[in-house]
């Protein structure tokens, strides 16, 4: 039988590997996106589909979606899974290094649940849920998925109160009044974005939170100064590429990190 020493320096070299991992996988993170283009093909077109679950019955607060779909998309980026060697890795880098794109769904009921069979992150806030999938091809989505609509539901702005300032908080500009599919991808960028610009001490502190964070609308007059602070480098911004809603370049969610 070993000794105790024996026991706590195998404990201490564990917690060193799984340090060195976590800072290759936010290394690569950190790098930022490739942003080739799309391929001649458009079913090879990469994107991660995100699930929102709406039920009719007693919805969620559209904040704690938000927040558990941001949350949801950056612990795929960081998984382990995702990592070098990883089996999400391959997937997880063809995606990363190409055009960025996130297409959220909704679902209910059997459908719900039938999405949790499928690779990828689910997260829990406050009994809002979101999962966030492996991406992939567009031509590839699994059918559980390519099922759910795209759209069609939204839900009601919500006032949560101040954020906590242990937390990140992702800023939607609220004169773009994006449908909720819309603003869950957005703030899904938002939060790989803040995630690789933060120090790997910072970002691995949030990955032992789950990657909580809070999500709130910004009026014009808390956006302006929102870009301010993007302007001097303590925050980070999403520029959408027009796709669907909104104009090409619009800046969409802006990041900032815990104030404490």
């Amino acid at each position: 039988m070993g000794s105790g020493l024996e026991t706590e320096e195998q404990a201490e070299a564990t917690v060193r590997d799984e340090a060195a991992e976590f800072a290759a996988r936010h290394a690569e993170l950190a790098r930022g996106y490739g942003g080739t283009g799309d391929p001649d093909d458009p079913a090879m077109v990469q994107a991660m589909q995100m699930v929102l679950h709406i039920p009719k019955a007693d919805p969620p607060a559209r904040s704690a979606l938000l927040e558990a779909a941001a949350a949801a998309a950056v612990a795929v980026c960081l998984d382990p899974r995702s990592g070098p060697g990883g089996e999400w890795e391959p997937r997880y880098l063809a995606w990363k290094r190409s055009r960025i794109r996130k297409v959220a769904r909704r679902a209910r009921g059997a459908q719900w649940v039938a999405a949790g069979d499928v690779d990828g992150v689910t997260v829990d806030v406050d009994g809002a849920q979101a999962r966030a999938f492996v991406p992939g091809p567009v031509g590839e989505i699994d059918q559980r998925i390519r099922k759910l609509q795209i759209g069609g539901t939204d839900l009601e702005h919500d006032e949560p109160g101040p954020a906590d300032p242990a937390l990140p908080v992702l800023w939607v500009n609220a004169a773009l009044a994006m449908s909720v599919g819309k603003a869950a991808a957005q703030v899904g960028h938002a939060s790989m974005l803040l995630a690789g610009a933060l120090p790997v001490d910072a970002a691995a502190a949030w990955a032992a939170r789950g990657f909580r964070c809070a999500v709130r609308d910004a009026d014009e007059a808390r956006w302006a100064s929102l870009v301010a602070e993007v302007a001097a480098g303590r925050a980070v911004a999403v520029r959408d590429a027009g796709f669907t809603e909104v104009a090409p370049g619009s800046m969409t969610v802006i990041a900032v990190p815990p104030r404490d």
